[in-house]
């Protein structure tokens, strides 16, 4: 049986030097567990517009499922104008009120996505900008089950209130943050800059949090689950821009660990897709044979 993710939040174009490239943290995960061999699905909003149709035309090109994909008549298609900066490094400047900050999630939604009975649900801290937005996740969050719930804090924008991280932190089984946003968190919840490992112990304690994801860029990426740890070193490459690359490590350490229940060594190859993915241009590049060996692509899920 395929692993079933749900992806929730935005779908955008980056515009990186003039050129557009879909995007979007939330479509770049789905795109890559579709790539990986999952059945991914992601709920999302789209402008009635040429970008709309060329973000579907995509989706569907790269095996992502797009019924829950809705189409707003009122608000453009999500756009960002991304600067590289040092080690291609991205800062990003996007599109106000886009479409996807209006995703709305009534009962009959609710139903569909019950009735499919997703394995995993994938959030971010900006998808929960715009109100709208925020309640349709808290409406999936507090009406429904997964086996797990995975929270990229991933902040942009300057965007983390502590009652969203903290509400994210509730509804989460799985977390993945870089270390930048271990002090900021660190510091939001608990008044002062934690070391890694208190900071874990201290979040564990608190929230019903199961394994915590740290990635490091140059220092690779450290995994916690219960009394189990483990770091990995950089995974070295040549950079060439970073955008989308901690959204393929959530793709593939999400993807085996369905596949193996080993949250290190799922985080081992979370830091090698997250490095490749680094290596080329775009979020979301075609994989080398290579690539995909390590990744176990066509092995049976269970």
């Amino acid at each position: 049986m395929q692993f079933k993710p749900l992806s929730y939040g935005a779908v955008l174009w980056d515009i990186i030097d003039g050129r557009e490239h879909i995007g979007g943290a939330p479509f770049n995960v789905a795109a890559h567990m579709a790539k990986l061999g999952c059945s991914s699905s992601i709920i999302t909003r789209i402008g009635k517009d040429g970008r709309g149709e060329k973000t579907l035309a995509m989706m569907k090109s790269l095996g992502v499922d797009t019924s829950f994909v809705q189409t707003d008549p009122g608000h453009d298609t999500g756009t960002a104008e991304v600067t590289l900066t040092g080690l291609g490094v991205p800062a990003f400047n996007l599109l106000e009120n886009a479409a996807y900050e209006f995703i709305d999630v009534n009962n009959q939604v609710i139903e569909r996505i019950d009735k499919i009975k997703f394995d995993v649900l994938c959030f971010g801290t900006l998808e929960q900008k715009s109100p709208v937005s925020r309640n349709s996740l808290y409406r999936i969050l507090e009406s429904l089950q997964f086996k797990n719930v995975f929270y990229d804090v991933n902040i942009r924008l300057d965007f983390y209130p502590e009652e969203i991280i903290r509400k994210s932190f509730l509804h989460s089984t799985i977390v993945k943050l870089n270390e930048g946003e271990v002090k900021l968190i660190s510091q939001l919840l608990y008044g002062r800059f934690l070391h890694e490992k208190e900071f874990v112990r201290r979040v564990t304690d608190e929230f019903s949090v199961d394994i915590i994801c740290i990635t490091k860029g140059k220092e690779g990426c450290s995994v916690y689950s219960g009394n189990t740890a483990a770091s990995y070193p950089e995974h070295v490459v040549k950079v060439v821009d970073t955008v989308g690359a901690g959204d393929a490590f959530s793709a593939a350490f999400l993807t085996h660990y369905q596949k193996s229940g080993d949250p290190l060594e799922s985080a081992r190859l979370g830091n090698i897709m997250g490095a490749y993915v680094a290596s080329q241009h775009g979020a979301i590049p075609e994989y080398t044979e290579g690539i995909k060996k390590l990744m176990g692509i066509g092995e049976k899920f269970k």
